[in-house]
């Protein structure tokens, strides 16, 4: 209750420091303090709601929904902390948080500032007020309690002392698949444990706890680091949104610009966070795999670095006291910034990628998605209700005196080409609104041409005057760096079986921008290392796309059964699989593998275990990390030797994670798809349908499989497949919640299926695949980042000057 007042007077808050800066702006000056009184108030409100959420995860209130469905009493501290995060109404916690801090730092830099402080503030507590609507008690409120809402809890989160109360009959539940019991909670058992003096809390003794993807190290540092990137995207806006209020666009770049280069520093980092994470988590073998929700994050990030491009043309072409080169770009690019964070947020939050996302939401009820369409409308009404008002004011002519062979040109292009591939972004990305989907091909075609034209710009446009240059000194500056990017890139094609004429010509762009800004940089080490910084973003860059041409470009992969005590090979490594151990008590297995390359011996690990969360196989690779690559070895299945169920005539009973061969097809059992709303329909008596997913791996090629089982007035119905190719025909039978399925194959006539001899050693199926150079992805990002921070600090020095 209390972290709803919280929350509900920190709104009130937000709204009067909104105001009170608008009517300072219009010429209120008392209004001045009032709205700093009301913003450091909605910030201390936001930090206590945050608090009591907070002390509610670390000591296990689970009468709270929102506790109740991401934390347990068995995560450890770290990841019990940031189960803050875990699910909707916390990120959105979490996004207000930092955007309240964010903006105290934004109230002392604007505050310094001339007039700047009213405007901007206005603007940016606007943000605050519809990021606080979405946690009311309206919306998405964490401090919702759970018998709110009806809700399905397995008896063995209740505490067992209570189940022989009378009363408690009537609300208890037995799924007559699983034979597995349930408690509803509801108001009247709230309203009957009220009555018998039994509290909440004590009657539920254990939370769902955190689906298993979020259990890793980084998910105590991504979310964060991500959000305080969207949350600093506020501040671009709101001083494009100042500047137009003003109508004065001269001082607004200087005061924009370290926020414009901390907001893609901060972002950029979280979103290659990210990447890591996947890459040592999910198990798919690599860093991006053009998810739409992955990519969401980028678009705003490609926005906000185009942005940077053409704000340094205008800062530089100042100097006459004009306005400068490209406002009317560089405005709508600051406050697109923002509005495609607020689209990311919509494609996450809205449930409209449910089934094209790994990362989506559930979907939150029509209510909430109209107010995400609403707010994105709102700041995009805004931004371009504004420019159009200004529209003459923006179209001052402005000298422009360069040559065609300019810098100002150069960096313009940058900012086009960039701009082409968050459309191509935004255009996939947002295909499943419109009921299709774009395969990972499409990003990688479309972009491939555009990260040659990055790389060789990325070095040209240093080698290039403002204003004007000669084509003779571009090509005497050019040849040194030219002929050392042609050496480099010869070598990657001989000792690194370059073929592919796209990533050779990848390759030369990369090398040309690493070799030039290296050039540059060290020259600016011995003299004014204030102007490092876009130097070292840029090799930054250089080395993260060298990295993806190796990574992703030339990673090879293979399929393998290794059968237990028996040496396999593949790519120069001898693998043995020697047994699993039961780890983190006995609640994972991890499948050991010894590794051995010429003198050389390791011992990895990968892991699989049966999540209680969603009754589904995880997996977690291994990998195997060196300088030049990564040896990277991802779990598939495993089969403990023998059948493993009994067969009778066709039938065979699979466990999750078994497998089985009819007709020369591996048929995997993968798990069921059960989502909680359909558990409930079953519960309740109501129509609902179980998905068991399967693979089925027939030459090499693997097909996805779904067979139902469908209950329709209290009638099961059971589908199947065929497989035409194989003449086979996959027929579900039973299936038991508990994680066995009963199949029928048969060939297509319905005569019996060949079976294969059954395998009576342990095998361990896995895929093993060599990454080389990953290395450079991470470094290169990383280099990138503290690229971006050193530009800060520079402009941060700038723009003070009057």
């Amino acid at each position: 209750m209390i972290g709803s007042i919280l929350i509900t007077l920190a709104l009130a808050a937000s709204v009067t420091a909104m105001i009170m800066y608008f009517l300072n702006y219009r010429g209120y000056a008392n209004a001045l303090n009032y709205g700093r009184i009301a913003y450091h108030t909605m910030a201390v409100l936001i930090i206590g709601a945050c608090v009591v959420l907070w002390y509610g995860i670390l000591t296990h209130q689970y009468q709270y929904k929102y506790i109740f469905n991401y934390s347990s009493t068995d995560l450890p501290f770290g990841l019990l902390f940031a189960s803050f995060w875990g699910g909707q109404e916390g990120s959105f916690m979490l996004w207000i948080l930092l955007t309240a801090i964010v903006g105290i730092i934004l109230q002392s830099y604007s505050s310094k500032r001339g007039d700047l402080e009213p405007r901007v503030m206005a603007v940016f507590t606007l943000a605050t007020s519809f990021l606080l609507v979405m946690v009311t008690p309206m919306f998405k409120n964490p401090f919702a309690f759970i018998w709110t809402d009806p809700v399905f809890i397995p008896l063995q989160n209740i505490n067992q002392v209570f189940l022989t109360q009378p009363f408690l009959q009537s609300f208890l539940f037995t799924d007559n698949q699983s034979g597995q019991g349930f408690v509803q909670m509801s108001q009247d058992l709230y309203a009957a444990l009220t009555a018998a003096g039994i509290s909440v809390n004590d009657f539920i003794i254990e939370g769902r706890g955190l689906n298993p993807q979020l259990i890793n190290f980084w998910m105590q540092i991504h979310p964060p680091v991500l959000f305080i990137g969207f949350s600093m995207a506020t501040v671009p806006f709101a001083f494009a949104i100042a500047a137009l209020m003003k109508n004065d666009y001269k001082d607004w770049v200087k005061q924009a610009f370290p926020w414009v280069l901390a907001t893609a520093g901060v972002l950029g980092l979280g979103i290659m966070l990210g990447g890591y994470w996947a890459y040592e988590m999910l198990g798919w073998g690599g860093y991006w795999a053009w998810d739409p929700v992955e990519n969401s994050s980028l678009i705003p990030w490609l926005i906000g670095v185009a942005s940077i491009h053409t704000l340094l043309v205008q800062r530089k072409s100042q100097a006459k006291g004009n306005v400068g080169r490209f406002v009317k770009t560089n405005l709508v690019l600051c406050l697109l910034t923002y509005v495609f964070v607020l689209y990311s947020s919509f494609l996450t939050r809205s449930g409209v990628l449910g089934d094209a996302s790994v990362h989506s939401f559930v979907d939150p009820g029509m209510i909430v998605y109209l107010f995400l369409v609403i707010f994105i409308s709102s700041f995009v009404l805004l931004g371009a209700g504004l420019i159009l008002y200004r529209w003459k004011s923006l179209t001052e002519d402005v000298p422009q005196d360069e040559s065609l062979l300019s810098r100002e040109l150069a960096l313009f292009t940058a900012t086009v080409v960039l701009c082409a591939s968050a459309i191509i972004v935004l255009a996939g990305t947002s295909a499943p609104l419109f009921g299709s989907a774009v395969d990972t091909f499409f990003y990688d075609e479309m972009h491939l041409p555009i990260a040659i034209i990055i790389g060789l710009l990325n070095g040209a446009s240093l080698l290039i005057k403002w204003k004007h240059s000669s084509g003779q000194e571009l090509l005497r500056k050019s040849l040194p760096s030219v002929a050392l990017s042609i050496v480099f890139t010869a070598m990657v094609v001989l000792f690194g079986r370059v073929t592919d004429i796209m990533l050779i010509l990848l390759t030369f762009s990369a090398a040309f921008a690493l070799i030039v800004n290296l050039e540059i940089a060290i020259k600016i080490i011995r003299g004014n290392m204030k102007m490092l910084g876009a130097y070292v973003s840029h090799i930054g860059i250089a080395l993260f796309i060298l990295g993806v041409v190796g990574s992703a470009g030339y990673s090879n992969e293979v399929h393998l059964d290794l059968v237990k005590d028996v040496p396999k090979k593949a790519f120069g490594y001898e693998m043995t699989f020697t047994g699993y151990s039961p780890i983190e008590n006995n609640t994972k297995y991890a499948f050991n593998i010894h590794v051995t390359q010429g003198n050389r011996n390791y011992n990895v690990a990968p892991v699989m275990y049966i999540s209680s969360f969603n009754n589904s196989l995880m997996r977690e690779p291994a990998i195997l990390k060196m300088w030049t690559r990564d040896f990277y070895i991802s779990p598939i299945g495993y089969d403990p030797g023998g059948h493993e169920g009994h067969d009778h005539g066709g039938t065979v009973t699979l466990m999750r994670g078994g497998t089985t061969e009819r007709n020369n097809v591996k048929l995997t059992f993968n798990n069921f798809d059960f989502p909680e709303e359909r558990r409930d329909a079953m519960m309740t008596g109501g129509d609902f349908e179980i998905g068991v997913n399967l693979t089925a791996d027939f030459n090499g090629e693997k097909s996805d499989i779904r067979l139902v089982m469908k209950s329709l007035n209290g009638e099961k119905v059971h589908t199947s497949y065929e497989l035409k190719e194989a003449n086979l025909k996959i027929a579900l039978i039973a299936l038991d919640a508990s994680g066995r399925v009963d199949l029928l194959l048969t060939n297509l006539d319905g005569s019996a299926a060949h079976q294969l001899e059954e395998e009576t050693n342990e095998v361990l199926t896995i895929t093993a695949a060599i990454k080389p150079f990953v290395n450079l992805v991470w470094v290169g990002t990383l280099v990138l980042v503290i690229g971006f921070f050193v530009a800060v600090a520079r402009r941060l020095t700038e723009s003070l000057v009057k």
